[in-house]
C-alpha cells in the first residue's frame, strides 16, 4: 500500500469514527486515535514529498538525459557532461549554459578542410601525447567540508609532571599537558577553461573524449603536483640523504617510530626505481627477479614488484633523487569543499562564442592537503646506486 492510500483510509477511516461518535456508538477517545491516525498518514505524505524535492534540488534530474530511449548512459564525467550538453541544445544555434557536478589554450582547435593540389580524407581522432599515469591523490585519505578552510589542532609535546609509583595513602602525582597547536588551511580555487567548435556536441563520444583525455587529465596532472609540493612544503616531515633500498626501509620506520602509523606506501621516480629494480647481488641475481623467473628461479616474474611489500607509485610527479616514504592514507587527506570533487562547466554563452559557434568547457574543484601528522612522512634525497655490474643495497 502507498503512503497515498494509507492516507486515503485512515481518512475513510476518520469519516466512519466521526459518524459513529456523532450516533453515540463511539466516544471521543475512539475519534482521538482517528484523528492521530490521519496526522500520521498526513506527515509520511509531507516527508516523502519534501525528500522528493530535495533530491530534485540536488540534482537527481540530471541523469534524465542518459535515461532516454536511445542515449549512452555515462559512465564518466566526460560522456555525462557531453550527453547533458548533447540534450541541452538539441541546436548548435541554440544558446546554452549548463553546469556539472593552470592551463588555458590560447585558441581552439582547427582542422583544415582541403589542401591545394591533393584530395585529403582526415581523421578527427586525435592522436595523444604520452599521457603519465595519475595515482598520488588516491593515496591520501579524502573528506569534505562546509566552509573555506580547516582548522585542526596538533597535540604539544610539553608534559609537565608523570605517572609513578605510589606510596599507600601518598599523594599522586600531577600530570599537566601544554596547549594544543592551532593548524589551519585553507581551500585553494584549481582551474582552468578552453574552448571546442559548437559541431562538437553534434559528437557526444568525441566530445566526452576532449573533457576527459585532455581538460580534465590535465586539470588532474596539476592537482598531482599540487599536492606534491604542498607535502614537500610541510614543516615536519622526516628527512633522509639515504638513497638506497637500505635508506627505504630505515625511513619506513622512521615513519612507524615518530608518528601513530605504519608506512603504507611509496613515491619514486622512474629513473630510480629503475635502478632499485636492475640492481643484482654477487651472484648476479637480480634483487627483485629476473626478466624470465622470480628470485633464484622462484615463483613467477612481476614487472614492477613493490618496494619492501609496501604500494609503489612510480611517477615522474617527484624528480629523480627524490621519493616519499609515508602513511599517506592516515597521515594526510585532500580536503574538498561542500559538494566535493571537480566539476565541469559548459557554455557557449561566453564572451562571442555564441555567435562564433564555440563552447567553454570550464573544469575547476577547490580543495586542499591537510598534513595532520607530519612525521608520518619522510622525503628521501640523493643518487641512487648505479645497478651496472655488481651491487648491494
Amino acid at each position: 500500500m502507498t503512503l497515498m492510500e494509507s492516507l486515503a483510509e485512515a481518512k475513510e477511516s476518520l469519516a466512519s469514527v466521526k459518524a459513529a461518535v456523532e450516533n453515540g456508538e463511539m466516544g471521543a477517545d475512539e475519534l482521538s486515535a482517528a484523528i492521530e491516525c490521519v496526522k500520521d498518514a498526513q506527515a509520511k505524505v509531507d516527508a516523502a514529498d519534501e525528500a522528493a524535492e530535495l533530491l530534485k534540488s540536488l540534482g537527481s534530474e540530471k541523469s534524465e538525459p542518459a535515461e532516454k530511449e536511445g542515449a549512452i548512459m555515462a559512465k564518466n564525467l566526460g560522456e555525462y557532461a557531453a550527453e547533458y550538453a548533447k540534450e541541452k541544445c538539441a541546436s548548435i544555434h541554440e544558446k546554452f549554459d549548463i553546469s556539472t557536478p593552470m592551463f588555458k589554450s590560447a585558441a581552439p582547435m582547427t582542422i583544415p578542410s582541403s589542401i591545394s593540389g591533393a584530395l585529403t580524407e582526415y581523421n578527427k581522432d586525435i592522436v595523444l601525447q604520452p599521457r603519465r599515469p595519475l595515482m598520488v591523490a588516491d593515496l591520501f585519505g579524502a573528506e569534505t567540508i562546509s566552509g573555506n578552510a580547516l582548522t585542526y589542532y596538533v597535540e604539544s609535546s610539553t608534559v609537565e609532571g608523570g605517572v609513578n609509583t605510589v606510596a599507600e595513602g601518598a599523594e599522586k602525582p600531577l600530570t599537566s599537558f601544554g596547549e594544543p597547536t592551532a593548524k589551519t588551511v585553507a581551500l585553494q580555487k584549481i582551474g582552468a577553461h578552453y574552448k571546442e567548435s559548437a559541431e562538437l556536441v553534434e559528437d557526444a563520444p568525441w566530445f566526452a573524449s576532449s573533457i576527459n583525455n585532455r581538460g580534465i587529465y590535465l586539470h588532474q596532472k596539476y592537482v598531482e603536483d599540487y599536492l606534491i609540493g604542498v607535502l614537500a612544503g610541510t614543516s615536519g616531515i622526516g628527512t633522509s640523504s639515504e638513497a638506497t633500498a637500505d635508506g627505504i626501509f630505515k625511513a619506513m620506520m622512521t615513519v612507524q617510530q615518530n608518528s601513530p602509523f605504519a608506512a603504507d606506501a611509496i613515491i619514486i621516480n622512474p629513473s630510480d626505481y629503475q635502478k632499485l629494480r636492475l640492481a643484482k647481488d654477487a651472484n648476479n641475481q637480480y634483487y627483485g627477479g629476473g626478466y624470465f623467473y622470480g628470485e633464484y628461479g622462484n615463483a613467477g616474474i612481476v614487472e614492477q614488484p613493490p618496494i619492501w611489500g609496501l604500494r609503489t607509485v612510480v611517477t615522474s610527479a617527484v624528480s629523480a633523487g627524490t621519493c616519499y616514504v609515508g602513511a599517506f592514507k592516515l597521515g594526510a587527506s585532500v580536503v574538498h569543499g561542500n559538494g566535493g570533487g571537480m566539476s565541469v562547466n559548459i557554455a557557449n554563452t561566453n564572451e562571442d562564442d555564441f555567435i562564433k559557434n564555440m563552447i567553454c568547457i570550464l573544469i575547476e574543484e577547490r580543495l586542499a592537503l591537510a598534513v595532520r601528522y607530519p612525521a608520518a612522512f619522510v622525503k628521501i634525497t640523493g643518487t641512487f646506486p648505479d645497478p651496472s655490474g655488481t651491487t648491494t643495497a
